[in-house]
């Protein structure tokens, strides 16, 4: 096995990167314990990749990168039992495809598809639907190559605790080799799009939670403006009220030439979120298609992002307390939107919904022809919000947190290290984000 030098690692925003020793595409589970072995032997430390989406340097070494695009099959479709079984290398988009021609779909899938299986589940990828879990919990089975060349069956019962660490395994605990996803039948999705207000919206949440299957809503920084998103299962035919115009010419060029001139006047942003709020989201849209390609939306330009969890109950008060910090600060801006969506508890031991049903608070800061755009006080100030409600970052999403803050945050956090610590003794898989994490 062959691995290539001088090979530049970026993430999608461009907003991390790294240049590894040593870069391989493997084709086989023997190749990739050749390269185990053979940083063993170097005494180099492994950093598994797929789509690099994540806005983090979660993903990041200088030592050995192994890219799983080349182990991208889907292995097996269980129609009866409406499972389907891939490498951990296949790109969602390219198996929501698959899927599809066999008469079946991923219950609930992220904003964006161009993303491993295996890392998907490795971060724990999330959309919105209170009756429904984030990505992970869609997993029944996987299998994992450890640091040491074993390979490992997991599931709820073959080698249950470490099929509950493997789930959101933040790349830490091996190579996920083959992943097995619980399906449902082919669905179509209408989604409504509606104007309201913020204090509406939070005034009646429990409504609009039980009124839509995957609810969300997007806030408008600096103002009241709130866009409702709901999207529920139909048997109606696609039809779509999207324009290029309206989306790219409109959503995507002339705000991002609108954000790069607020960066030499930052008083700009809150006039630029309420015009986009009135040229875009002010009148009710409609559209309907297959599950999986309204679930996915462009995520525009390179941005920053956080991305935290706290219970639901604290939905209101932790967007009132951010919607008054901003007020309260005339100059910390904020771009739109504040994406806020909503997952039920769950048991695995790492994910931001353990036990609990959570609301996720998404903020961005775009940057405008790669321009950085200042984002410390909001950042700042957002994560003391965050962690004042009990909040639990995004693990693929740049946050300040450490072992001191998840052994207070996971229940079951020294469980996950006990079972790193047994599979990796010698830390071969860490990186810098993650020894802030463990030590």
């Amino acid at each position: 096995v062959h691995g290539q030098g001088g090979v530049k690692f970026q993430n999608w925003a461009k907003t991390y990167g790294s240049s590894p020793e040593l870069y391989f595409q493997p084709t086989s589970v023997e190749e990739i314990r050749e390269i185990l072995d053979m940083a063993r032997q170097r005494n180099k430390r492994v950093k598994v990749v797929g789509g690099a989406h994540s806005p983090s340097d979660i993903a990041c070494t200088d030592d050995f990168m192994i890219q799983m695009g080349k182990m991208n099959r889907i292995l097996k479709v269980d129609k009866e039992k409406q499972q389907v079984t891939v490498e951990g290398g296949i790109f969602l988009s390219d198996l929501n495809v698959e899927l599809s021609k066999h008469r079946l779909a991923l219950a609930n899938l992220g904003a964006v598809s161009e993303v491993a299986a295996a890392g998907v589940i490795g971060t724990g990828t999330h959309n919105t639907g209170i009756r429904h879990g984030i990505l992970p919990t869609q997993v029944v089975a996987l299998t994992l190559l450890t640091a040491s060349g074993e390979m490992l069956e997991c599931s709820k019962s073959l080698n249950a605790d470490i099929f509950q660490a493997a789930r959101l395994h933040l790349g830490c605990l091996g190579v996920v080799i083959t992943v097995t996803f619980q399906c449902v039948p082919l669905f179509h999705l209408h989604e409504v799009a509606f104007p309201s207000t913020l204090t509406e919206v939070l005034d009646h949440l429990g409504d609009h939670l039980k009124r839509s299957e995957y609810f969300r809503f997007l806030w408008f920084p600096h103002s009241e403006n709130v866009s409702v998103i709901y999207q529920d299962p139909t048997s109606k035919p696609p039809s779509s009220s999207a324009s290029w115009f309206w989306d790219y010419a409109i959503g995507y060029y002339l705000l991002e030439f609108l954000l790069w001139i607020s960066t030499f006047v930052p008083s700009l942003v809150c006039w630029i979120n309420r015009f986009f709020f009135w040229l875009l989201f002010r009148s009710r849209a409609e559209n309907i298609n297959v599950s999986y390609k309204i679930f996915n939306y462009e995520c525009r330009f390179k941005q920053h992002v956080q991305d935290w969890a706290i219970p639901i109950e604290k939905t209101k008060e932790a967007l009132l307390e951010l919607k008054a910090a901003l007020e309260n600060n005339p100059k910390m801006v904020a771009h739109y939107p504040v994406e806020v969506r909503f997952a039920r508890g769950d048991e695995i031991w790492l994910s931001p919904c353990f036990h609990r049903d959570s609301c996720y608070v998404n903020i961005i800061m775009y940057r405008p022809y790669g321009k950085n755009v200042p984002r410390l006080n909001y950042w700042l100030t957002y994560e003391g919000i965050m962690k004042k409600h009990g909040g639990r970052p995004h693990w693929a999403k740049a946050h300040t947190c450490t072992r001191k803050d998840f052994e207070t945050m996971y229940p079951a956090f020294p469980k996950f290290c006990a079972v790193r610590e047994k599979l990796d003794p010698t830390g071969m898989f860490l990186n810098a984000y993650l020894e802030k994490v463990f030590y």
